[in-house]
């Protein structure tokens, strides 16, 4: 009797851990962003511990899969856990399913694959723009081009210039040959796909994805977050 009050016991507590565990979600920003474009997110903490990657510096020639490699050291891969990624930071995310075990890959304003980047990506793997544009023209020609194509970004303009004016002119100029010469051709059907129909950045016509956003532009995990924020917590 005494043994089967301890066991009892015993498993009690390990039902009452299991039940207060949560799991870890590892955030990817965008290329032009960072932690700060979840900031209007509302993801259920008493279910998830949130975490946010820092970007590195790509080295040169660096490809997205030995990238990804680099970023995934951030993952603490011992405990569940699930990855949500942003524009390239959704890219990055993609490859990381390749050779990490995420319980799930959620995607937003991104591409699964080089099939779905618009035409300027796949113009610039053969005639390289991007190598012969010095970097700080990258730096303020993204400075300027942002607020003219993704419009809806005036309702969070003092962030989308905060996080872009604290990017690192190396950075940009090198994530641009990550993406332009992302070799990844065959999908994941287990990757949950979130776009805006109004993203200029990367047109929903390239695009295969489970959720469609009304009016979401590029930069809609700021300016749309109640609605993604529902498939999150639905989709996690």
């Amino acid at each position: 009797m005494k043994f089967l009050r301890t066991y009892l016991t015993l498993f009690l507590i390990l039902l009452f851990s299991m039940c207060l565990s949560k799991e870890n979600v590892y955030l990817i920003a965008g290329q032009g962003s960072d932690y700060r474009i979840f900031k209007n997110l509302t993801i259920d903490t008493s279910r998830f511990d949130v975490h946010y990657l820092s970007w590195i510096t790509p080295e040169k020639k660096e490809t997205m899969t030995s990238f990804a490699r680099k970023m995934a050291a951030q993952i603490d891969t011992t405990q569940p856990f699930s990855i949500v990624g942003v524009s390239l930071g959704g890219m990055v995310a993609c490859e990381m399913k390749r050779f990490l075990n995420p319980k799930k890959v959620i995607i937003i304003s991104s591409a699964k694959t080089r099939k779905e980047l618009p035409g300027q990506y796949k113009f610039q793997k053969y005639v390289p723009l991007n190598k012969i544009t010095p970097k700080k023209l990258i730096k303020r020609s993204v400075l300027f081009l942002q607020p003219r194509v993704e419009k809806d970004r005036k309702l969070e303009d003092a962030t989308c210039d905060s996080m872009l004016n604290d990017k690192d002119p190396v950075f940009l100029k090198r994530t641009i040959n990550l993406i332009v010469n992302w070799e990844s051709i065959s999908v994941d059907s287990t990757i949950v796909h979130i776009h805006g129909n109004n993203d200029n950045t990367i047109p929903i016509k390239n695009v295969d994805c489970n959720y469609i956003i009304k009016n979401g532009s590029h930069m809609m995990t700021l300016t749309k977050p109640k609605e993604i924020s529902i498939i999150l917590n639905n989709e996690l």
